[in-house]
């Protein structure tokens, strides 16, 4: 049987959370009343240093779904993440239109990932 192993637990949550060679990210958010563009970029460095405390990194995403507060703002998120995610790297990925936890959100990715496999490949 495969452990868990969990990082940044709180009651609710936990950031990290790691099955076999598989990684899941809590849904990362930006700062409260940045532009649509600002909050992405925020989230993906977030998404960036959580997948390298877990033994990964951008090219590794497996899966990522995108929330956002308004439509309207899809060309915006995706002028950010298409010059973030690696070249030839591109996971499978899901945009659609939520109510976020709170008003000045905007943005928020939710993130699954391989762990680098032992041998750096």
């Amino acid at each position: 049987m495969t452990d868990i192993v969990r990082h940044h637990t709180a009651a609710r949550m936990s950031q990290i959370v790691i099955h076999g060679e598989t990684i899941y990210l809590a849904g990362q958010v930006g700062n409260r009343g940045d532009s649509v563009a600002d909050q992405t970029r925020t989230c993906l460095e977030k998404v960036e240093a959580l997948l390298g405390e877990a033994g990964s990194d951008a090219t590794r995403i497996l899966q990522c779904t995108i929330w956002l507060a308004d439509m309207a703002d899809f060309a915006e998120m995706n002028d950010v993440w298409d010059s973030w995610v690696p070249e030839g790297h591109a996971p499978a990925r899901a945009c659609g239109e939520a109510k976020l936890a709170h008003p000045e959100l905007k943005v928020e990715l939710l993130v699954t990932a391989a762990v680098h496999a032992k041998d750096g490949k």
